[in-house]
């Protein structure tokens, strides 16, 4: 039998029927494919039945579809009772408990029930495919299909070729995931596939700056939302996420990768999750729950502006200009000295290093210096950080300054590249590394990112959208400073930025 996705009469199988499988079967069905239903959970199947049906006429009340098509899809799934249904299936997707030794069963008995043609794929987001297919008689018929939660409002499915995947199946699985509505990405087998991989540069780098005491959790959630654009802060989406699924996979990753420092876990994540603060699900996470609800804790009131002389550094000429404006704004004073006066603030605006370094590199008095991110939230949330020893004063000075009209400011102590600086450079170079080891191409990688994670830009394009030359001179400093390999520059970002060229260019 020809492998064809597009054909009308295709069969899909479904095993499992949680949150996951019901959404499979869901678009499935709607992308008018005959789907066979089975959990071995006795009436899981029937119970996620009745719940598709609900989700299909609600979808025809709003009018996001007709209400024919949505009982035409309803009618086009079939409960079975046990997976010798799934033998007339062209296709059968696993959607198990993420578990080797559960997935490799379901496959060894899939195996002897249906065709030798039969393609089947896992949904497993953190196990490797290859590995699941090892244990196969025919390990070329298996591949990957990641579909994200919620199924049918996620619009991406990562394919995963394993190593002995038949590339014709991979294919059919490319065409079978956009024929159910879903943008699909062709991906090697990796640890955490693509999506996986680039995540965790945002929740892991944020967990380390918060152990590392540089803010609260609730600030940095208000500078990555409100100055980079992420749509949830990183802790809130952990709380959206729950830490029993997301700590075990990070662990999964850190242990696939042999221990790469770029995905090493915080620690408090494991001590959160043992004292079952999970997230929204159970009322209390990094943040708590009334009814549902988060409990956001109000911001501090902003001290005024004490009206003092600003003296403002000229290392990085575009970064001075962009604060010049501020202040000049805002009616500040401006110390125009080679040296600034003895009363004046002084701002600094470095890439990568912590306040103190730039104060003491640039032979200033670190008691008046705070430093001002000019990377990212100038418009719409201003990260001012303090030395180790800057007077409160001036602290407070600089954050009536920056922070006292329209646009919010954030004080933070002090760290090497900010909050945002550190995490945009660890997403952007983990994307290189995922474009490195030829996981996915350059443009995928981005697409992939912005459709599964709702990032506001994928890590390449946020590389080019500040910079590679930045971006490179922020993990150069924050490894010169900390001695942490995790922020080692990779070879993709390295030599792109070094020939002025997109982190999309791909070689010749």
């Amino acid at each position: 039998m020809a492998l064809d996705a597009m054909r009308k009469d295709l069969v899909v199988g479904v095993v499992g029927a949680g949150a996951m499988g019901r959404g499979i079967a869901q678009v499935a069905a709607v992308g008018g494919c005959i789907v066979k239903l089975y959990d071995a959970k006795e009436d899981a199947a029937k119970e996620a039945q009745i719940f598709i049906q609900k989700m299909l006429n609600r979808n025809a009340e709003k009018g996001r579809m007709a209400q024919e098509d949505a009982e035409d899809a309803a009618a086009r799934i079939e409960v079975v009772s046990s997976m010798s249904e799934f033998r007339e299936s062209h296709c059968v997707i696993e959607a198990v408990v993420e578990s080797l030794d559960v997935k490799r069963a379901v496959f060894k008995e899939l195996e002897s029930i249906v065709s030798s043609d039969c393609v089947i794929a896992t949904n497993t987001s953190s196990l490797s495919v290859s590995t699941i297919a090892a244990a196969c008689e025919k390990p070329s018929r298996v591949a990957g299909l990641h579909f994200f939660n919620p199924v049918p409002l996620m619009k991406l499915v990562e394919v995963i070729d394993g190593i002995l995947t038949d590339p014709k199946v991979a294919d059919f699985l490319m065409v079978l995931g956009r024929r159910l509505g879903r943008e699909s990405v062709r991906v090697k087998d990796a640890p955490g596939f693509l999506v996986n991989q680039v995540g965790r540069g945002y929740n892991i780098e944020a967990a380390h700056i918060a152990m590392d005491g540089i803010a609260d959790i609730e600030d940095i959630d208000r500078i990555l939302r409100d100055a980079v654009g992420f749509r949830m802060g990183p802790f809130q989406l952990l709380d959206l996420t729950a830490l029993d699924v997301t700590h075990p996979a990070t662990e999964l990753i850190y242990k696939q990768f042999y221990h790469e420092p770029r995905f090493r876990p915080a620690t408090m994540l494991q001590m959160r999750l043992d004292a079952g603060l999970l997230g929204s699900k159970v009322g209390r996470g990094f943040y708590s729950y009334d009814e549902g609800k988060v409990q956001l804790v109000e911001e501090g009131i902003v001290p005024e502006y004490d009206g003092r002389a600003v003296w403002i550094s000229k290392v990085i000429p575009e970064f001075f200009e962009k604060i010049r404006l501020i202040v000049e704004n805002a009616g500040a004073p401006i110390d125009k000295g080679d040296i600034p006066d003895d009363e004046s603030l002084i701002l600094v605006t470095p890439l990568g290093d912590d306040a103190t370094t730039a104060s003491t590199d640039q032979g200033l008095d670190p008691n008046r210096t705070i430093a001002v991110d000019c990377l990212f939230g100038l418009e719409k949330r201003r990260t001012l950080m303090k030395t180790t020893i800057t007077d409160p004063i001036f602290t407070a000075s600089a954050h009536g300054l920056f922070g006292g009209g329209k646009v919010p400011a954030t004080v933070i102590h002090d760290t090497p590249g900010f909050i945002a600086q550190r995490v945009v450079a660890a997403i952007c170079n983990i994307g290189c590394s995922v474009a490195q080891q030829r996981t996915a191409a350059p443009e995928d990688i981005d697409k992939a990112v912005k459709l599964g994670l709702n990032y506001p830009k994928g890590p390449l394009e946020f590389g080019d959208f500040v910079g590679a030359d930045k971006i490179v001179t922020i993990l150069k400093n924050i490894y010169k400073l900390t001695g942490d390999p995790r922020y080692r520059l990779v070879p993709w970002l390295r030599r792109r930025a070094q020939l002025g060229v997109s982190l999309l260019t791909q070689e010749n």
